[in-house]
């Protein structure tokens, strides 16, 4: 099985990344056998998932000739963190705008974490104060784009909407070819995967490339920021956008979309009582760390089905771990309680 993506790109993640069995916590759960594919070891300043998604956007800024990368997001989070690392390891310069989307946090969740590995890497931070308006932040990063023009310079910007090309989820359109390669040569089958559901690139070129490539297991995507009725619409649009990309028929319906706002309260970036145990258990049976904004939310919700008996003791699940585990560190009354 081999898929070609006809868009430029550059290495910056190490792939293939490890699937393994969690068996400690298959054990304790009592449930499928429940596996989980490390994308939180793609290296590039700590991993996560989004090391695949900036492999396409770095190759689109450098056929335009960019010298410099814009992106926005919230301030602990991973894709802004892990852009500056992508920009530094390509030579390129970087500035980036953090968002204020979670209020009331104490003071670590600013300072530690992703914002100090910003820091470290030396990017230029500029500040957006409204935290749910993903066209705001999109237009003040192409504003100051402008700027830049005007300095000389070359930007390329990285936005955050999702009326925008989403070049990122070509990096899971082929991490779909992988885990399909993975679980060929190790003789598995899978009824499922889950992952969390945000920006939906991840989520969109997963189940896009799952399904040009014939398989039909199903994703189950966690809302980590929207509701399941935003949030379905905004994975379907991106799936039909790849196969416009890609130029092929549609192969992804309404039908094959399943997301779920079951863990999304109180919000984003904000932890409830499902999402703390999920943290606990996964690190205490396993030994993996998960972060509260995503992956521990995406965890929750696969141990609710879990409970509710989605799936059978014979059947097999797949949690993908986006990363994130530096946000751990802006979080300490998950240990102070």
């Amino acid at each position: 099985m081999n898929l070609d993506v006809p868009f430029p790109s550059v290495s910056l993640s190490h792939t293939p990344t490890p699937l393994e069995k969690m068996p400690h916590l298959t054990a304790v759960m009592s449930g499928p056998e429940i596996w989980i594919k490390r994308d939180d070891c793609t290296g590039l300043a700590m991993g996560g998932n989004k090391a695949r998604q900036l492999e396409y956007y770095v190759g689109q800024a450098l056929q335009h000739g960019a010298d410099i990368l814009l992106t926005t997001g919230a301030v602990q989070s991973n894709h802004v963190r892990m852009t500056i690392a992508a920009a530094r390891k390509m030579g390129m310069k970087v500035e980036v705008q953090l968002e204020k989307r979670v209020s009331d946090r104490l003071p670590q969740y600013y300072d530690s974490g992703n914002p100090m590995l910003m820091k470290i890497m030396g990017a230029k931070i500029h500040h957006y104060p409204v935290g749910e308006d993903e066209d705001g932040a999109d237009n003040a990063l192409y504003e100051r784009a402008e700027v830049l023009k005007t300095e000389g310079a070359t930007p390329y910007v990285i936005p955050l909407s999702g009326m925008h090309t989403p070049y990122g989820a070509l990096g899971y359109v082929k991490a779909a070819e992988e885990i399909l390669q993975q679980i060929a040569q190790m003789n598995l089958t899978f009824d499922a995967i889950v992952l969390a559901s945000g920006s939906a690139n991840t989520h969109a070129g997963l189940l896009f490339g799952l399904r040009v490539l014939g398989s039909p297991v199903r994703v189950y995507g966690m809302c980590v920021r929207r509701s399941a009725e935003l949030q379905k619409q905004r994975v379907l649009d991106k799936t039909n956008q790849l196969a416009s990309m890609m130029k092929v028929d549609v192969c992804v319906t309404a039908d094959d979309v399943h997301v779920d706002d079951c863990m999304l309260q109180p919000g984003y970036g904000q932890l409830n009582d499902y999402v703390k145990e999920a943290i606990s258990l996964t690190a205490e049976s396993e030994g993996v760390l998960l972060d509260p904004t995503y992956t521990g939310k995406a965890m929750a919700g696969l141990l609710a089905y879990v409970r509710d008996g989605m799936w059978s003791e014979d059947q097999r699940v797949m949690f993908l771990h986006t990363g994130g585990t530096p946000a751990l560190f802006g979080y300490p009354e998950l240990i102070s309680e």
